[in-house]
């Protein structure tokens, strides 16, 4: 099963090395990681996504308390948050394709951020089905580059 664990850590040096190490050494993994300061610059936000029961996600968050520079370990359950995900997609078009590319785009609130004559950039943001519907879709025309931020996630409350 998939988890999400937001961690409030200290900006400081060598703080995302200790939290990888965390993870390899019990040999945990780490599906996406995204680590950003927050609107207090003296602290960053871990948002890791990792499989695992019940009983490893909870050694896992343990284990995260127990780092010097941990502030705060919340393990977001289903409705416990809200997340998104950032995805930029070069995908291969022609003069009978662009059309269509750009009607899906539209449909899913995307938008197209670089346009060449044999390819469209793309700008995804949403949840990750609908991150991994559009990536499906835009298979059939041929991507030709992705990357993908990771998820970010706040609790509701």
């Amino acid at each position: 099963m998939r988890h999400t664990i937001s961690v409030l850590v200290e900006n400081k040096f060598g703080v995302l090395t200790r939290v990888a190490g965390l993870f390899s050494g019990r040999g945990f993994n780490i599906d996406t990681l995204n680590v950003a300061p927050t609107q207090d610059p003296t602290v960053s936000r871990m948002t890791i996504v990792t499989r695992g029961d019940d009983a490893t996600v909870d050694q896992i968050v343990h284990q995260l308390e127990k780092l010097v520079e941990s502030i705060q370990v919340q393990d977001f359950r289903d409705g416990e948050y809200v997340d998104r995900e950032l995805v930029l997609v070069k995908v291969g078009v022609t003069s009978e394709t662009r059309a269509e590319v750009m009607q899906i785009t539209d449909i899913f609130r995307a938008k197209i951020v670089d346009v060449q004559s044999k390819s469209l950039t793309i700008e995804v943001t949403g949840d990750e089905g609908k991150v991994e519907k559009f990536i499906e879709l835009m298979r059939a025309f041929g991507i030709l580059e992705l990357t993908r931020t990771g998820k970010v996630a706040l609790p509701r409350n």
